[in-house]
């Protein structure tokens, strides 16, 4: 297996890219959205306005139990990119508790192409190359095992969000 530090998954969406940076920066709309079945719900209200903007969710995996990651927004330009990188904050699985509040500098994100005035190729990906080389190794099983799959069905219910919207 070789080894990569970045996966994406793309796909052409009719709809703005205004709509569509709109749906993604509101993260109460991300468990609808969510292809991997690990976001539950978002803690803390709100629509994403800028660099610097936390946003709360509460999760589960089989890894970490019941648990919430405070995403940290660090990329934010409008139709543009948006992505975050999620620090643990709480877990219930006792091995995984000396995680908490490390951030871990792996990013989730969406950038938009503009392809026509009401068409737009959207990427999602995820990015751990400013992470240790250790978590790096950790997340290999993961980037190339369920990841695309999930990101290929994030992509889908966003697509079918904004048609719906």
């Amino acid at each position: 297996m070789s080894r990569t530090d970045r996966v994406t998954a793309s796909r052409r969406i009719e709809a703005p890219a205004v709509a569509v940076f709109a749906l993604l920066s509101d993260p109460g709309r991300h468990p609808h959205l969510d292809g991997s079945g690990m976001l539950v719900d978002l803690v803390t209200p709100g629509v994403l306005t800028s660099v610097g903007n936390v946003f709360t969710m509460r999760m589960h995996n089989e890894f970490l139990g019941d648990y919430t990651i405070d995403n940290h927004v660090v990329e934010f330009d409008p139709e543009r990119r948006i992505a975050w990188e999620p620090v643990l904050s709480a877990t219930s699985r006792e091995e995984a508790k000396p995680n908490i509040g490390h951030n871990l500098h792996h990013r989730w994100g969406y950038e938009l192409e503009v392809v026509g005035p009401a068409t737009t190729f959207i990427t999602e990906f995820f990015d751990c190359s400013r992470s240790s080389e250790d978590w790096q190794e950790d997340l290999q099983e993961d980037i190339q095992g369920w990841m695309p799959a999930a990101m290929a069905v994030t992509l889908e219910k966003i697509d079918h969000a904004i048609r719906d919207d």
